[in-house]
């Protein structure tokens, strides 16, 4: 920069040329950031289409900042293998590094952002759909009310994934179920405590009878969350200590499906208490009581933003 200032010193264009110069850095920067973008979709999706899609961009715009992004650095970055797309060994290791530029960009236009102190700007946060219907929407209603110029911006997943978004500086914090063993750099903290009860349709088998026992249970057909969640571990685990078998009729991650599969009669599941009504009927078993925590996901190392932190603050305080 010292060299430019000197080369422009006797230059009577030396102000308009400063600003050109600084405009060109800026057009550099962003057209960096596109194509390192642009690279991160191509290679999650495994597909240039997809990619342009989620970019609301065009295939050849998409492929152009590839070409010129693997020009730069003299290196093929995918192989192109007919319709499929696969990292080559340069874009594996570019991968992690395209991750971490961004991010660091992103925080340091939010740390820059927020000196002033004003709640502006977006607000990232992954949740899953059971949170996002029975549990956020009077949080968001406060804090859209207190924060009118956050934008915030939800992306609904497994909690599983959830949990390796934050993990990967994907979004800065997630409303979850609680993984039962946190991953470093994780941090959570529980915000309701949401017990789950075993459930069929008023008009099952089951429901007629006075009595039963998880063996019961175990006979009989079930709808539960995939036994690969942490929903469905809980489940598998309460099972499996007792040696008892669990006899699968179907696995979805949506809890409102299962609702709906179980008030037809075809099986038992587990649900959220929060979620019965006239369609079901609660099974009590004796000495079985099964509890999963909902909560908060963030990462150790990274400073929440202002908006972030008064999300967070409205949380605990409802």
């Amino acid at each position: 920069m010292q060299a430019f200032y000197e080369a422009q010193a006797n230059n009577s264009n030396s102000l308009f040329s400063y600003f050109a110069f600084l405009k060109g850095i800026e057009y550099k920067v962003r057209m960096d950031t596109d194509s390192l973008k642009a690279f991160l979709a191509v290679a999650e999706c495994q597909s240039f289409s997809i990619a342009a899609e989620r970019l609301h961009l065009t295939q050849p715009a998409v492929s152009k900042r590839i070409a010129a992004l693997e020009e730069r650095l003299n290196h093929s970055l995918f192989d192109r293998l007919g319709r499929s797309v696969q990292l080559t060994e340069a874009g594996e290791r570019l991968r992690p590094q395209a991750t971490f530029i961004l991010q660091n960009i992103r925080e340091t236009e939010r740390s820059i952002r927020e000196l002033s102190g004003e709640m502006v700007g977006s607000l990232k946060v992954a949740t899953s759909h059971h949170i996002g219907l029975h549990h956020l929407p009077p949080i968001l209603r406060i804090f859209a009310s207190k924060y009118p110029k956050v934008n915030l911006q939800f992306e609904f997943l497994d909690s599983e994934q959830a949990h390796e978004k934050v993990i990967n500086g994907d979004c800065e914090l997630a409303v979850v179920t609680l993984a039962p063993e946190l991953k470093e750099p994780l941090a959570a903290e529980i915000i309701w405590q949401d017990p789950l009860v075993f459930v069929t349709s008023p008009k099952h088998e089951l429901a007629q009878r006075s009595q039963i026992t998880l063996k019961d249970l175990s006979q009989a057909r079930a709808i539960l969350p995939d036994l690969n969640t942490f929903t469905g571990r809980l489940v598998k685990k309460c099972f499996d200590e007792a040696s008892l078998p669990l006899r699968l009729n179907m696995a979805t991650n949506y809890l409102e499906t299962i609702k709906v599969m179980v008030s037809v009669g075809l099986g038992w599941s587990v649900l959220p208490a929060t979620m019965l009504d006239s369609q079901l009927k609660e099974i009590p078993i004796a000495g079985t009581q099964l509890t999963r925590s909902l909560g908060v996901v963030t990462h150790k190392r990274r400073t929440l933003g202002n908006a972030a932190r008064a999300f967070y603050d409205v949380l605990r305080a409802n």
